[in-house]
């Protein structure tokens, strides 16, 4: 309209927006309004929470942490739960999370009142697991909800310092039409939550559904919006439990804690590398162990892993050889065979190999890498290391051995089980803090490895050439030990020429 009805003037209309009465209010914007003023007694008024205030102004005091109760579960939060954090954990079903919940639960409820909301199960189911672990104290409050508005005015209205959520997916809001655990749903139900948690400085931890890859349930949104993400792993026909931090506000995400599931719940590994090793660490000592065994060292945040590495190769009838791997990436083992065929002279290339790393820990760091080397070429060699070696090390692309961070603390943790030998890279050496009665050995590149590691490698290398041109009656007149080494060497370069029968006349090893 260009003339006013009214005065007959031209183009003297003036666009005003109209205040929004609290009817008018749409969307998330009506049910956020509608769940803070239903019951926020004691909540901080509108106008203190829109109030920005001078860094040196704000309460940064980490001192009001809670402590679960758990050493390792502390060291992944940062040093326990932040008031007013909201942390989601998820898992494979069945893997432990409401166990590991309700026992956090029994610990806190000593000082605290804990608010514990389950969306799966009944009060009734919860409350006969609570017995099964111990939990008696009435400071565990417990509530059957689905309507995620009424959990988040219960946590308005309690004075609860935890509070628990099981899970976010079995939770729903009533003016949103689509089914519990939808992307609008879970997005829409966390904001509830996180808006009352924040409103009253209650640590809030929401349950998490996994799909079947292994991924978080719902919208990647939602590990966006809370503060800490836990990933909660482990085999249910095993009894490890591994939980790591995949996102922390508050703390590192190189912290891991490693758990032990039993009838009475969930217990601390106060020695995981003991655990990882098994047997492993019955063979310190001895002459020899199987071929194709290394034992590497892996630090994650804090603490310090030994692992066994297990390798197998064998010779396949398949126009294309196998690579298979169990717990390291599977990438990097393609990138450590090629280094192995190009810089050290294995010849890989017709052969299925396999690699696994005991235990079922999913190991990532690149420092396994030397030992996994060790365990493929003692494996093709049908050859042994030293019981007492541990390998620490990076391997590069052409075959250099690159320092990795915390070597000093890998070696202590490798001497405190019995280790008696470690083989480093030369670029980490000297330490300063070497542990005492432990030989570190420094190596360049992956032959000079392979040749300190095994031991007589260099001769067994150089006998089994000429060995292939000498006669019957020379080796029938060998004394024991020389017989021995020289029927080694022979079956050896004898596997080495049935894999590749276009070799030529040399040394299974190229320095």
């Amino acid at each position: 309209m260009g003339r006013c009805t009214e005065c007959g003037n031209w183009n003297s209309f003036v666009e005003e927006l109209a205040p929004e009465d609290e009817g008018a209010k749409k969307g998330f914007a009506a049910r956020l309004s509608a769940v803070s003023t239903g019951s926020a007694s004691g909540a901080i008024t509108s106008g203190q929470a829109n109030r920005a205030l001078p860094l040196s102004q704000i309460d940064t005091d980490e001192s009001g942490r809670l402590e679960t109760g758990m050493i390792g579960l502390d060291e992944v939060l940062g040093g326990g739960l932040m008031p007013g954090s909201v942390i989601l954990i998820a898992g494979d079903p069945g893997v432990g999370k409401s166990t590991l919940l309700m026992q956090v639960a029994k610990n806190l409820s000593r000082s605290h009142q804990i608010l514990y909301i389950t969306g799966e199960e009944s009060a009734a189911q919860v409350s006969l697991r609570a017995g099964r672990l111990g939990v008696t104290s009435d400071n565990v409050l417990v509530a059957a909800e689905q309507n995620v508005v009424n959990a988040a005015e219960m946590m308005l209205a309690s004075d609860s310092a935890v509070c628990v959520v099981d899970s976010i997916q079995s939770v729903y809001h009533p003016e949103i039409a689509s089914a519990a655990g939808s992307v609008s749903q879970v997005r829409e139900g966390t904001q509830l939550l996180i808006h009352a948690a924040k409103r009253k400085n209650i640590a809030t931890i929401l349950v998490g559904h996994v799909t079947k890859e292994g991924t978080i349930a719902g919208p990647r949104v939602l590990e966006h919006m809370v503060d800490v993400v836990l990933q909660f792993e482990g085999d249910r026909t095993r009894q490890l439990r591994i939980l790591r931090a995949v996102k922390n506000r508050f703390g590192s995400t190189a912290e891991l804690a490693i758990f032990s599931m039993s009838e009475e719940g969930l217990s601390e590994v106060d020695n995981p590398s003991a655990l990882f090793l098994g047997d492993r660490l019955s063979k310190v000592g001895q002459k020899q162990a199987p071929s194709g065994t290394a034992v590497i060292a892996g630090g994650e945040g804090s603490r310090s892993l030994l692992l066994e590495v297990q390798a197998l190769t064998v010779a396949t009838p398949n126009p294309s050889p196998r690579r298979v791997v169990n717990g390291w990436d599977y990438n990097r083992l393609l990138q450590l065979v090629a280094v192995l065929e190009k810089r050290a002279g294995l010849h890989l290339a017709r052969l299925d190999v396999y690699v696994n790393i005991v235990g079922g820990l999913d190991f990532s760091d690149p420092a396994g890498d030397l030992g996994i080397a060790l365990a493929i070429a003692t494996s093709f060699l049908d050859r042994s290391i030293d019981p007492g070696l541990v390998a620490v090390g990076e391997v590069g692309l052409t075959g250099e051995i690159r320092p990795v961070l915390n070597l000093g603390q890998r070696l202590k943790e490798a001497s405190r089980l019995g280790f008696k030998k470690a083989l480093v890279p030369q670029a980490s050496l000297p330490l300063n803090n070497i542990p005492k009665g432990m030989e570190v050995i420094g190596v360049d590149n992956i032959s000079e490895a392979l040749h300190k590691a095994i031991p007589n490698l260099g001769s067994g290398s150089r006998s089994g050439s000429s060995s292939a041109s000498s006669s019957a009656s020379s080796s029938s007149s060998s004394s024991g030990s020389g017989y021995g080494a020289k029927k080694n060497s022979e079956k050896t370069l004898a596997n080495s020429q049935e894999i590749s029968p276009k070799l030529e006349d040399e040394s299974i090893l190229t320095l």
